[in-house]
């Protein structure tokens, strides 16, 4: 089962190298991993977007709690949350194919980010069936390359007081919104 887990780490060198170490040593294979500062520039975020089940997990965020870097765990998957990510997507094009392209970026709101003679870019945003269903609609005028940047969460509601991210650093708790 795809799992979202979105870890709330202190802004230093060398925890992501941790983190991902965790998933590698344990031989989990992260889908997508995306991080970033927050409001708060002490501390980033990390969004990663993992298959496993539920002892699995429970298992991960133990091990990811042992961690001095890491501040909170949340897994998304078990509530309401919003995602998003962006794909920039190179498509071969001519004269012929280039206004129906067009018309498919526009159905997905998508921009035309440059454009050369035979090669058109597209920037897409939006979660992940959303990009899957342009790469397949594309898929028959040649992709030529394709960048995606991974999954980015956030739960649904109210925002985290940053007061209480320190003290909720509790050794193998599992967040989860109900």
């Amino acid at each position: 089962m795809q799992r979202v887990l979105s870890v709330l780490v202190e802004n230093e060198s060398g925890v992501l190298t941790r983190i991902a170490g965790l998933f590698s040593r344990r031989g989990f294979n992260i889908e997508s991993l995306t991080v970033g500062p927050t409001e708060n520039p002490a501390y980033a975020r990390i969004t990663i977007t993992v298959n496993a089940n539920n002892v699995a997990i429970e298992q991960i965020t133990k091990q990811l709690h042992k961690l001095i870097n890491v501040i909170r765990i949340t897994d998304l998957t078990e509530s309401s949350f919003v995602d998003r990510e962006l794909a920039l997507i190179k498509v071969a094009s001519n004269p012929s194919s280039r206004a129906e392209i067009i018309q498919i970026a526009d159905l997905f709101r998508g921009h035309i980010v440059d454009v050369a003679e035979d090669i058109l870019i597209i920037e897409v945003t939006g979660d992940q069936g959303k990009i899957n269903a342009i790469v397949h609609l594309l898929n028959k005028f040649g992709i030529k390359e394709i960048a995606r940047t991974g999954r980015v969460a956030l739960s649904r509601g109210v925002k985290l007081d940053q007061t209480q991210v320190v003290t909720q650093r509790v050794p193998f708790r599992m967040v989860t919104s109900s």
